[in-house]
């Protein structure tokens, strides 16, 4: 009972001091961090005297309340934990939360549904989105890159749903992923030449396979002289050590009439850039045959990202992509995507929770009506120790076309 009184005081304190707080906001001015943290730090003061709070409890409610006030309310303890990789708010009442590959229900929760909306809004509003009853639905980032998708009712039934996919403060090196176990050193070294010499590649994998992560460790073999573009629908590349750096992002209408800005608007728009390289975070639609035609104009060395199961399963959504876009021959789409790519890696999640690279395939030609590919490299699994899947990223052939390679001034794969 004890345990309850003082749970319902230390709520109480907290929300006499937030609302203390906001009533001594001066709204015609910019008020910054430092002063709201000066005024919450001497209501903690004065009500944790009145209350007997200990000093614990005090340092927590003030870093309670400046986190309901300025960040993320509940949130900003996990957005700023680097052990965390995914956060799911299911409603007011669930929170769960992704660590070493592991969901966990966490104990905390928010207070009400307005206090959930307003961190959904604060979140939109950073970024220049919105969400709302009439447009549910929306892909926002936060201040650190990590992304964001919100859901609103009607169409989420039990509440508002935030999902934040967090990403390392520090962007993960394929030295990382070689330590790791994600990919081995030959494979790695391989990875690099095909980058440097300008190979079309594309990465696949499920949710949370690590696609986003591999972009970025494969971004750091790109020479620092050429001229770069980035497009995504919510930017979160973390690209290091590129000066000649585009970054482009998809735009929703809004209410103030400014009309919606799409991936294919952001290709189109960044061919007359003069672009040595484009790499678009995700493709998931009809902008396909857009970064296809990209593909096959020149801009070697470009690279994107999809969801799919398998390398081959991979090319059977690309074709699907580009049909939604454009009502071509499937012998056309398929020439095109095999003139235009020419390396898929696999990524995927074991059943221990670790991602690996699980194939790397060259598409090698169009034949019999066919995307003729062959497997380079092939993770074989070869038993589990204490829950440990453990297997052997084995080559399985050499490359066939080389002519990349050796323009590059490679000329041993």
């Amino acid at each position: 009972m004890n345990g309850e009184c003082e749970s319902r005081r230390y709520e109480e304190c907290r929300e006499y001091i937030a609302g203390s707080v906001r009533q001594r906001i001066d709204l015609s001015r910019e008020v910054d961090d430092a002063e709201i943290q000066e005024m919450i730090d001497e209501l903690v003061v004065q009500t944790g005297r009145k209350y007997a709070l200990s000093l614990s409890q005090r340092q927590e409610l003030g870093k309670s309340v400046f986190h309901s006030i300025r960040k993320m309310d509940v949130l900003q303890e996990l957005v700023d934990c680097d052990e965390v990789t995914e956060i799911m708010v299911n409603g007011t009442e669930n929170i769960f939360v992704e660590k070493a590959g592991h969901i966990y229900e966490w104990d905390k929760h928010f207070e009400s549904k307005e206090k959930l909306e307003n961190v959904i809004q604060q979140i939109v509003a950073k970024c220049n989105r919105v969400v709302n009853e009439a447009s549910p639905i929306t892909d926002a980032r936060l201040e650190n890159g990590s992304r964001v998708n919100i859901v609103l009712s009607p169409v989420a039934l039990n509440g508002p749903i935030i999902t934040i996919r967090r990403f390392p403060d520090h962007p993960i090196s394929m030295e990382d992923l070689i330590r790791f176990g994600s990919i081995t050193r030959q494979a790695a070294d391989f990875m690099e030449k095909l980058v440097i010499a300008g190979y079309n590649i594309f990465i696949s994998g499920g949710t949370g396979s690590g696609k986003t992560t591999f972009l970025n460790a494969l971004s750091h073999y790109i020479p620092r002289t050429e001229r770069v573009i980035t497009i995504e629908d919510s930017a979160e590349l973390q690209l290091q050590g590129i000066p000649n750096l585009v970054r482009l992002e998809t735009r929703n209408a809004n209410m103030d009439g400014a009309r919606k800005i799409t991936i294919r608007d952001l290709i189109k728009s960044a061919l007359r850039m003069r672009p040595d390289r484009v790499i678009v975070g995700e493709v998931r639609g009809s902008e396909t045959i857009d970064m296809l035609q990209a593909l096959n104009t020149g801009h070697d060395g470009s690279l994107s990202t999809g969801h799919a199961n398998s390398a081959q399963d991979m090319l059977s959504r690309l074709e699907t992509m580009v049909l939604m876009g454009m009502d071509l021959p499937l012998a056309a789409v398929r020439r095109q995507i095999a003139s235009g790519v020419d390396i898929i890696v696999h990524l995927g999640r074991l059943r221990d929770k670790s991602r690996r690279v699980l194939e790397i395939a060259e598409i090698i030609g169009y034949e019999n009506d066919e995307i003729v590919t062959v497997p380079l490299y092939q993770f074989q699994e070869t038993g589990e120790d204490s829950g440990k899947v453990l297997g052997e990223f084995i080559k399985t052939s050499e490359l066939t076309h080389v002519g990349k390679l050796h323009a590059g001034g490679f000329n041993i794969v």
